[in-house]
């Protein structure tokens, strides 16, 4: 889908930062064009301008030749000619296809911010989910165990909620819902404390360690985490990656586990990540089968990322799955009824 701008600078930088996180861009690249759009926001425009028809933009620290021309075509009127080769480059591959689901969905139940591993706060995840026209994204940073992720201990966990509140008064009518991607401990125990669970909107469970766990124990684990009253969605079920170096699929009772999801409410995620297109084909089908219900997630990383809702959808439909049992589809509100 190729996006109309307004030839400003500031949505220039930005939307190129979202075109560049939607290829799976370097993290590099997408940095010095949001931190350029940072620098544009903060400057006087009158010497933004100025410096423009000067040529000492570079002169700004964080302004490079490539940020640099993209402001300069943006104050000329023009397409920027970085952002153009951008769509043009993805225009083979975007859109997958359009699908009814897709219309359905009002939000997005597993987002991350730099909060935890993401790599932009929370009300740039915000605008750019309701620059997509979601109703509501679900911001669920990761739990304490998963420190390779910064995840949020209670405390910041607590500090988190306090900005949502914040943010929600400024967004109103669109919706940040209060979330977490929790850890399943091997003991099937969530990893983080339940009166903060129970305060939230979507809790997300997910296994991260131990992922070649014998299939007895591992079993026992995922359905331990799935009858937690508190679990709203089972994250990435097997856990696998399939491009790069790869990693193969955790093993269990997929059967005994999506059973479990069926009897206690709980979705199993269809998790749109590229590399990640998890639960497989197979096991997709299998939860199709024995009636469970689903969540259509971009696990995003970044704003272009929550653009990625397409993929997940295709593989939906292809699978037979109707809108209304997809909770994406439900308001904010009916997300809350537990």
């Amino acid at each position: 889908m190729r996006y109309a701008i307004t030839v400003e600078p500031l949505d220039a930088l930005r939307r190129i930062a979202f075109e560049l996180e939607r290829a799976g861009a370097p993290t590099y690249r997408v940095r010095a064009f949001r931190h350029a759009a940072q620098i544009v926001e903060d400057l006087d425009p009158e010497e933004l301008a100025q410096r423009a028809r000067k040529g000492t933009l570079q002169a700004i620290s964080g302004i490079g030749t490539a940020t640099a021309t993209v402001i300069e075509q943006a104050l000329a009127g023009l397409e920027p000619e970085y952002l153009t080769k951008l769509w043009e480059k993805a225009a083979p591959d975007i859109p997958i296809r359009k699908t009814q689901l897709r219309a359905a969905l009002r939000g997005d139940c597993h987002t991350h911010s730099n909060w935890s591993d993401g790599g932009s706060p929370p009300d740039e995840m915000a605008e750019a989910a309701r620059g997509l026209g979601h109703e509501w994204v679900a911001l669920t940073d990761h739990s304490p165990r998963l420190t390779v992720a910064r995840g949020l201990s209670a405390m910041r966990l607590t500090e988190q909620l306090r900005l949502l509140d914040r943010l929600n008064t400024e967004l109103a009518p669109f919706e940040i819902l209060s979330g977490i991607e929790v850890d399943i401990l091997d003991d099937g125990a969530l990893d983080q404390r339940e009166d903060l669970l129970d305060s939230l909107d979507v809790v997300v469970a997910s296994v991260h360690s131990h992922l070649r766990m014998e299939s007895e124990p591992m079993t026992a684990r995922m359905i331990a985490a799935v009858r937690n009253p508190l679990v709203d969605v089972l994250g990435h079920c097997t856990g696998r990656l399939i491009t790069g170096k790869g990693r193969p699929e955790s093993v269990f009772d997929a059967e005994a586990v999506f059973t479990a999801c069926r009897e206690n409410g709980v979705a199993v995620e269809i998790n749109c990540r590229p590399e990640r297109q998890d639960p497989p084909d197979n096991l997709l089908r299998l939860a199709v089968d024995l009636g469970c219900q689903f969540s259509i997630d971009t696990d995003a990383h970044a704003p272009g990322q929550l653009d990625w809702l397409d993929r997940g959808c295709v593989r939906a439909e292809d699978a037979g799955i109707s809108a209304d049992r997809v909770i994406n589809t439900r308001t904010a509100e009916q997300l809350r009824q537990r």
